[in-house]
């Protein structure tokens, strides 16, 4: 019996969860962090349960918080979503231990499959193919740097207990090494309590293609099909799409089969996702097993027509599952890309502050949102930097890849920067379109989905300059509402008709000269119309308080008010110091008070959104003050570290 539902996690995955279960009759429960109270999954939630603290550790990884917080509220069972304790099997102990229901595997299922090194294992026994690599216990620097040099470089290092890219790095030649397995060691610590690491060789130009399994508690399992997730960046998804393409019905059936084999000979129960590498010659390699419901399952989702979260909660009530091998649906194609709360022109470094604008994409026939904000909301330091989720499907491949497009075009997010506009690059880009996927593709053609800022036209000012004044409110006044006074028009008796507007975009300032109105720009809504020898162009146009987002060539840009006086007379007086990229804290100090350091040292190291991030000298010198401590949180700009 499962009447009410504890979802022990955040943001979208919390309120995907959220949706079928009160589509099935089960009201939910939500915990949240102190910084997290007004969160949307809180809000969506029929009841709440504060966690306090902030990181992770001090709130959602808490599992005696967690089974408190069922038990208070009367839940009789858990979803751990994904990341954080979802792959615990200390955590699926617990919760059988308090008598409540774990919706995921048993504890001695994640173990086996939890670990990437035991799982290779399994698979080896198995007889399943497996990139060369070392998977033992023994985690000094000298066995992985004797491990390295056997299997040839480059290698990867991956934490055995983690995933989505985390406690990952990519090592080309020995001297990166030790540097490299450190820093994945700690990360891999922070993200899922566990150093455990495993080196294998860095397989080139593979595709990553992984089988979604389910298998209930009768014996019953089956697959649902393949994904294709090779567009990545820094080993995290990006795209992923349903069924993968190219793959033949018999090479999909033996993975699928494989993956069936690997998750009945550890008694698995519930939703897995089992990954491989695939190469150009149809061979494939295993990877990891993830023995939870996966980011990218909504593509599952969108060619099968199945709800792979009311499956979950079904199983978890012991039901068995309602298909068989031969019933599965494959049913056109699907294509989900994930939205970020980062910087793509600095390194994709993760961006916090508040929502000032978000608006998703218009609902429709094989158009999806998952998203786990709303406007206002504020995007933590704290947690994964992912806003949401934009699903499409068709027919085919090129009706899925048009439409989530069109999709990305009606979408507005501004305050924070996001990789809106890189998603779309990535969805243009011929070689996508092609379907000539592998893991490299975003590096292959950086040069074109990561284009270097340029200055913003002329054209570009005059629309932002019309946009302003068409979207600003003068206050009318009661007596005379036509009185011209409130008008934003320019007109003043006796004078020619003009407006100088000063506008500051994205670094740049300028002085844009308005003459009386223009005919061929109109307002409608949210959007500016703009005729051009005949030909309309629509760009979304939309002021909120004293910023107005115009979009501009697919990309939209945060237009501001510039005051030459008050810019002239603020003073912004530099340290010579290095700054902090993004609002985190600081794990390591790498160096101290007058050391000598070359160019591209490792100085400090700032952990952000679960990822680490190395603070560098961009040439050499002498270090002449720290600005920071170990454990210390710091703000986007501070001074860290004085070179001289």
């Amino acid at each position: 019996m499962i009447s009410r539902l504890l979802v022990a996690n955040r943001g979208e995955i919390a309120c995907r969860v959220m949706r079928t279960a009160k589509a099935l009759g089960v009201s939910t429960v939500a915990v949240h962090s102190a910084i997290d109270r007004n969160a949307r999954h809180v809000r969506e939630a029929d009841q709440a349960v504060d966690l306090g603290g902030a990181k992770p550790a001090d709130s959602y990884l808490l599992v005696d918080k967690l089974i408190a917080a069922a038990q208070a509220s009367g839940a009789q069972a858990i979803h751990p979503g994904y990341g954080f304790l979802s792959e615990n099997a200390g955590f699926a102990r617990a919760i059988e231990a308090a008598g409540l229901i774990f919706l995921g595997p048993p504890a001695s299922a994640i173990d086996a499959m939890g670990s990437k090194s035991a799982a290779k294992a399994l698979m080896e026994t198995a007889g399943v193919p497996l990139v060369p690599g070392y998977h033992g216990e023994a985690q000094d620097i000298a066995t992985f740097r004797a491990a390295a040099e056997r299997i040839g470089y480059p290698v990867l290092l991956k934490a055995t207990a983690g995933g989505g890219g985390k406690g990952m790095k990519v090592v080309e030649q020995e001297s990166e090494l030790a540097e490299a397995l450190a820093s994945a060691q700690r990360e891999a610590l922070s993200s899922f309590g566990n150093s455990q690491m495993l080196v294998e060789k860095y397989v080139l130009k593979p595709r990553h293609v992984e089988i979604q399994v389910f298998a209930d508690q009768h014996g019953n399992c089956l697959y649902l099909n393949e994904r294709d997730c090779s567009i990545q960046r820094r080993h995290q998804k990006v795209v992923e799409e349903a069924p993968a393409p190219g793959l033949s019905p018999e090479l999909r059936q033996a993975m699928g089969e494989a993956a069936v084999k690997a998750a009945q000979a550890i008694g698995y129960v519930g939703a897995g996702t089992v990954e491989f590498l695939l190469d150009a010659r149809g061979d494939f390699f295993f990877m990891e097993m993830n023995t939870r419901l996966q980011v990218e399952h909504p593509v599952t989702e969108a060619i099968t027509g199945l709800d792979l979260v009311a499956w979950q909660i079904r199983v978890a009530r012991g039901e068995a599952l309602p298909l068989t091998q031969e019933q599965v649906p494959l049913i056109g194609h699907a294509i989900e890309v994930r939205l970020y709360a980062e910087d793509p022109d600095h390194d994709f470094l993760p961006a916090t502050g508040t929502l000032q604008l978000y608006r998703e994409s218009t609902p429709g026939v094989g158009r999806r949102v998952d998203s786990g904000v709303a406007e206002g909301d504020q995007v933590s330091p704290f947690y994964d930097p992912m806003l949401g989720k934009l699903i499409a499907w068709g027919d085919n491949r090129e009706d899925a890849r048009l439409r989530l497009l069109a999709m990305l075009g009606e979408f507005a997010v501004g305050g924070v920067k996001t990789n809106l506009a890189f998603l779309q690059r990535i969805l243009a880009h011929p070689a996508f379109a092609a379907a000539e996927l592998d893991t490299g593709f975003i590096p292959r053609y950086q040069q074109q989905l990561l284009p270097a800022p340029g200055e913003l036209p002329v054209a570009f000012w005059q629309l932002a300059a019309r946009a302003w004044q068409l979207t600003q409110t003068p206050a009318q006044r009661d007596d005379d509402p036509h009185a011209p006074w409130t008008t934003s028009s320019g007109w003043r008796a006796g004078l020619p008709a003009e407006t100088d507007l000063h506008l500051s975009c994205a670094g740049e300032h300028q002085v844009v000269r308005l003459r009386g109105s223009d005919s061929s720009v109109q307002r409608r809504g949210d959007y500016l119309l703009v005729d051009d020898n005949g030909l309309r162009h629509q760009h979304l146009a939309i002021r909120q308080g004293a910023t107005l987002y115009l979009q501009w060539h697919s990309e939209l840009h945060a237009v501001q008010l510039f005051d030459p006086i008050a810019a002239a007379d603020a003073s912004h007086q530099q340290h010579g110091g290095l700054t902090a990229p993004m609002n985190g804290s600081i794990v390591r100090l790498l160096v101290e008070p007058g050391q000598s350091v070359q160019a591209g040292t490792a100085l400090v190291v700032l952990e952000a959104m679960k990822m680490e991030h190395s603070i560098r000298a961009p040439q050499d010198g002498t270090v002449k003050a720290l600005y920071c401590a170990e454990g210390e949180m710091v703000a986007e700009g501070a001074v860290l570290v004085e070179l001289e």
